[in-house]
């Protein structure tokens, strides 16, 4: 008897799962977050050729800005983190 009620719960869990899995307020961002002139943007950049590593790179918005990178258009599709 305590097998079933046991399945049953986890049955419950399994259905539930996806509901709790959905956040609206998760929503992606299409440009990059607002910080301070010094705030560092890590953005996926891509691989050397050869490897299977991603490489994920910080800079100031002025550095992407050098390296002809436009922050918030890329940040959406290759966005990681902001460090302030």
């Amino acid at each position: 008897m305590a097998h079933k009620q046991l399945l049953a719960a986890f049955g419950m869990l399994a259905a539930a799962s996806p509901l709790l899995a959905n956040n609206p307020d998760l929503a992606p961002m299409t440009a990059a977050p607002t910080a301070s002139p010094d705030a560092k943007y890590c953005l996926r950049i891509e691989p050397v050729t050869g490897t299977r590593l991603e490489f994920v790179r910080c800079w100031t918005r002025q550095e992407w800005a050098e390296k002809d990178v436009d922050v918030d258009k890329e940040w959406a599709r290759e966005g990681v983190a902001v460090v302030r």
